[in-house]
């Protein structure tokens, strides 16, 4: 699911997905509840790391998401795909 910025529209990106056969679901403009980012990565990655300081130093910070990423179950990232399906579904009703 993508929308048309020039990252997604690209003949390479559409080359891309022709070859795994995927298909490309639209993706309404002004639909943050269809962000997979928003929900199944960044929410949880906020909990995670509330609260906590770091030094100015970025790898702090690099370091932290990177263990907490290596923490996430082996279907972290399935799972958060799969459920775009549902939601997707619920806002086209």
């Amino acid at each position: 699911m993508h929308d048309n910025a020039r990252p997604h529209t690209t003949a390479r990106t559409l080359e891309t997905l022709k070859q795994l056969k995927w298909e490309a679901m639209e993706h309404p403009a002004h639909r943050p509840d269809l962000a997979p980012s928003d929900f199944h990565l960044f929410r949880p990655l906020k909990n995670a790391l509330w609260g906590r300081r770091f030094s100015c130093d970025d790898d702090d910070v690099k370091a932290a998401v990177h263990q907490w990423l290596r923490a996430q179950p082996k279907t972290f990232f399935a799972d958060g795909i799969k459920k775009l399906v549902g939601r997707w579904e619920k806002m086209n009703k």
